[in-house]
C-alpha cells in the first residue's frame, strides 16, 4: 500500500489497520505519508537553488550559513530513503519521487560550487559540515541509481572535492570518528581520493568506547545516551552498506553481533505509549531513537521478531504525532512535543530536529519484508514488569505493564571527560529518568531543579552530582558516589548512594559524610503538564505530585530522616515549577528536607513514579508497605509492598 502524494494534501492521514497492528494501527504507508509531509513542508524555506533550507528558530553557534547545510542534509537522508523505498518509481497520477529527486540535485549542484551564492561550508578540521558531509554521503549511497549516477559529471567532481575535506582533516574525537569514516568510505566507492588508514583508524577507535553488552561510551569517559542508537551502531551498518566487497568480514560480524546485543537491551527503552526513555542530549532527534532497531532489521543482525520491530518503530513515530509533532506546519521545532529549547544543546539549529528522519532507515525495506508484513508484536512492557541490569553504562530499568512506564536508574552516566571539571547536566546526572517524565532544566541564571538527586544545601557550594564514580550495578541493585566539588576547608562532602529497583519503587539509600548543620534535600521525580499545574499532597514524612490524569510522583522518607526514626522530624513539601519541563508548562517535584548532624548519617527514602491507579491512590500502603532497616551486619534491608526483600550494603569507596 502506498501513500497518497502529501505535496498535495499534507493533512491526509491513511486509514489505521488494526489487524496487521493492533498495537498502534499504522502500516507502511503511514511512514511514507509521515515523510511526505515533512519533505513538502520544508519547501517554502529553500532556498531559490535548493541547496540550503533555513527554518525558523534559533540559530546554532555554527551560524546560519551551517544552518542551511544542515537542512538539506538531514533532509536529503529522508528523501533517500523515500526514494529508494519507492525503486525510484512514483505511482500514477503522482510526481512525488521524480520531485524530490530533481531537488536534492539541484541543491547539490548549488552547495557544492564554491562561486555560487547558496555554496556550503567547507568540510575543515571539527567543522558542523563533517556531520552533515556524511549525512550526505550516505543519501547519495542509498538514492545513486537515481540521484549520483545522473549527476553531471562536473557536479560529482565538485561533490567528491567538497566531500575531500575530510581527508587529512582532524574529527572531534567521539562519534564524530565515523563520519569521517562514511564519507570516506563513499569517496572510495567512486574511485575519488580516500585514505584507507582514516576509514581504519574511526573503525578501530569504536573497540576502545565498547564496554560489554552492545554498549558504548561516546569517546573517553562516561558518556552514554542515544548516541549509541541513532550513531555508533548505525553508522557502522551504513558503513558496512557503502562498502560492499571491500570491507572487512570480520568487522562486519563483529558490528553486527554488539548491534544484536544492544538491541536486546534497547527494545526496553520504550514505553507502552511509545515515548523513548526521556536521557541524554539531542532529545530533540526524538524517534531517531527507533533507528537501530530498522538497521538491525537491513543487516539481519536483531534479536527481534519483525512484528515487535515495527511495534516499536511505529510507537516512537506516533507518540509523537498523537502530541502533535510536526507541527501543524508540518515542521519539527527544536523541543520534544512544544518548542522547548532547555532540551537543546548550543549545536543544536533549526534544523537540528531532523537527524529525527534517521527513524525513516525501514523504508530501505522492501514493502513485502516481514517487517511490514508480520503482525505487530507486543513490546516489553506491553506484557509484564520487567527489571533489567545493564553493567556497561551502570544502569537498572524497571518498567510496569499496569502502566506502560520504562524507568532508568542511572549510576553510570555522566557526560563528563576524564580531566573535565565536573559539572550538573540534568539529562545525564540524575538518579533516574523515565518515558513519562523529564528532569527540570531551569534557565542559566537559575539554581539546578531539586529532581532525583540529593543536595546539601547552606554549605559553600551546594553540592552536585558531577562526576559519578561506580560502586556496582547487578541485580535488582546499583550503586555510585560523588563529592561536591572543590571541598575543602573542613567542608568535606560525600555521598554513596544505592538504589534498589522493583516494579514502580526504588528505594535509594545515601550514606553522607558532610558538615554538621548542612540541610540535606532529596527531590523525588518531576510530573509535569500544560493544562493545570499537578495537585500537591504531603503528609508526616511523605509528599507526593498528581497530574490530572493520574500520573502520581510519590517519596517517602523510610530511615534516617526523623530523630525518632520515623520520619516526623523531617520537613516535606512539593516544589512547584513554570516552564522547566519539557513534559509541560506546569511541573512539581515532591521534597523532603532534614538537617545533617554532622558526620556521617544513613538514609533511605522511597521513590515511586506510577500511573497505576492501584498504587497512586493507595498512598497508605505505599509508606506503611515499604521499609528499609539496618541489619546488624551493616546491610539495609528493604521490603517493597509486594513482599519482595533485598538487602544492599551502602560502601564509602570501591570494594577492594
Amino acid at each position: 500500500m502506498t501513500a497518497p502524494n502529501l505535496l498535495a494534501d499534507p493533512h491526509r492521514q491513511p486509514p489505521a489497520d488494526h489487524e496487521l497492528s493492533p498495537y498502534t494501527g499504522w502500516t507502511r504507508a503511514h511512514w511514507e505519508a509521515a515523510a511526505d509531509r515533512m519533505l513538502a513542508a520544508l519547501l517554502p524555506y529553500a532556498s531559490p537553488h535548493r541547496a540550503q533550507y533555513r527554518l525558523p528558530g534559533r540559530t546554532s553557534y555554527s551560524g546560519a550559513r551551517s544552518d542551511g547545510l544542515e537542512g538539506y542534509a538531514r533532509s536529503f537522508t529522508l528523501a533517500a530513503y523515500r526514494i529508494a523505498g519507492a525503486g525510484g518509481r512514483d505511482e500514477p497520477g503522482s510526481t512525488l519521487v521524480a520531485d524530490l529527486v530533481e531537488r536534492y540535485a539541484a541543491g547539490l549542484a548549488a552547495g557544492t560550487d564554491p562561486a555560487h551564492p547558496e555554496h556550503w561550508p567547507a568540510v575543515t578540521d571539527r567543522a558542523q559540515s563533517m556531520v552533515e558531509a556524511a549525512a550526505i554521503a550516505i543519501a547519495l549511497h542509498e538514492s545513486r541509481p537515481w540521484i549520483w549516477d545522473n549527476l553531471p559529471d562536473a557536479v560529482r567532481q565538485r561533490v567528491a572535492a567538497w566531500f575531500g575535506g575530510f581527508v587529512g582533516a582532524q574529527a572531534n574525537d567521539s562519534n564524530w570518528r565515523l563520519f569521517q569514516v562514511v564519507t570516506e568510505e563513499f569517496l572510495a566507492s567512486v574511485g575519488a581520493p580516500h585514505r584507507r588508514a582514516e576509514i581504519d583508524a574511526g573503525l578501530s577507535r569504536l573497540d576502545d568506547w565498547y564496554r560489554g553488552d552492545g554498549w558504548y561510551t561516546d569517546g573517553d569517559g562516561q558518556k552514554f545516551d542515544y548516541y549509541n542508537a541513532w550513531t555508533l551502531h548505525l553508522y557502522p551498518v551504513m558503513w558496512a552498506r557503502i562498502a560492499g566487497p571491500r570491507a572487512d568480514g570480520m568487522l562486519v560480524a563483529t558490528h553486527r553481533e554488539r548491534l544484536r546485543r544492544f538491541l536486546e537491551s534497547h527494545q526496553y527503552f520504550f514505553g507502552a505509549d511509545g515515548a523513548p526513555l526521556h536521557q541524554g542530549r539531542s532529545l530533540t532527534y526524538r524517534f531517531a531513537a527507533a533507528a537501530p532497531l530498522w538497521a538491525g532489521a537491513l543487516a539481519g543482525a536483531t534479536p527481534l521478531p519483525p512484528g515487535r520491530t515495527r511495534r516499536l518503530a511505529s510507537g516512537a513515530l506516533k507518540h509523537f504525532a498523537d502530541r502533535g509533532v510536526p507541527d501543524e506546519e508540518g515542521l519539527l521545532r527544536l523541543g520534544w512535543y512544544r518548542p522547548f529549547l532547555p532540551v537543546t544543546q548550543e549545536y543544536s539549529g533549526p534544523a537540528s530536529p531532523y537527524w529525527a528522519n534517521k527513524a525513516f532507515l525501514g523504508l530501505l525495506l522492501p514493502a513485502d519484508h516481514p517487517v511490514w508484513t508480520a503482525r505487530e508484536e507486543p513490546g516489553p512492557v506491553d506484557t509484564a514488569d520487567r527489571d533489567l541490569v545493564l553493567p556497561g553504562p551502570g544502569w537498572l530499568l524497571h518498567s510496569t505493564a499496569a502502566d506502560g512506564i520504562v524507568r532508568l536508574v542511572n549510576h553510570g552516566s555522566d557526560h563528563q571527560s576524564p580531566a573535565s571539571k565536573p559539572l550538573d547536566n540534568p539529562h545525564y546526572t540524575r538518579f533516574a529518568y523515565s518515558t513519562a517524565t523529564a528532569p527540570e532544566t531551569p534557565g542559566q541564571e537559575e539554581p539546578p531543579g531539586p529532581d532525583n538527586q540529593i543536595t546539601l544545601l547552606d554549605v559553600p557550594g551546594p553540592s552536585v552530582r558531577g562526576r559519578i564514580h561506580r560502586l556496582f550495578a547487578e541485580g535488582r541493585r546499583a550503586a555510585s558516589w560523588h563529592t561536591r566539588p572543590g571541598a575543602d576547608n573542613g567542608q568535606h562532602a560525600r555521598i554513596a548512594t544505592a538504589s534498589v529497583a522493583h516494579g514502580p519503587w526504588e528505594v535509594r539509600i545515601h550514606r553522607i559524610e558532610a558538615p554538621a548543620g548542612a540541610l540535606i534535600r532529596e527531590g523525588g521525580w518531576p510530573v509535569a503538564a500544560d493544562d493545570a499545574a499537578p495537585v500537591a499532597e504531603t503528609g508526616a514524612g511523605w509528599a507526593a505530585a498528581r497530574r490530572q490524569d493520574g500520573l502520581t510522583s510519590v517519596l517517602v522518607a523510610l530511615l534516617g530522616w526523623g530523630d525518632a526514626e520515623d520520619g516526623a522530624a523531617c520537613r516535606t513539601s512539593v516544589a512547584p515549577a513554570r516552564g522547566h519541563n519539557a513534559y509541560g508548562h506546569h511541573s512539581a517535584t515532591p521534597l523532603l528536607t532534614a538537617r545533617h548532624r554532622g558526620g556521617t548519617r544513613l538514609l533511605a527514602s522511597l521513590v515511586v513514579l506510577t500511573a497505576d491507579p492501584s498504587v497512586a491512590q493507595d498512598l497508605g500502603t505505599l509508606r506503611t508497605g515499604t521499609s528499609a532497616t539496618l541489619t546488624p551486619e551493616g546491610t539495609v534491608r528493604v521490603v517493597f509492598p509486594d513482599g519482595t526483600a533485598e538487602e544492599v550494603r551502602v560502601a564509602a569507596t570501591p570494594p577492594a
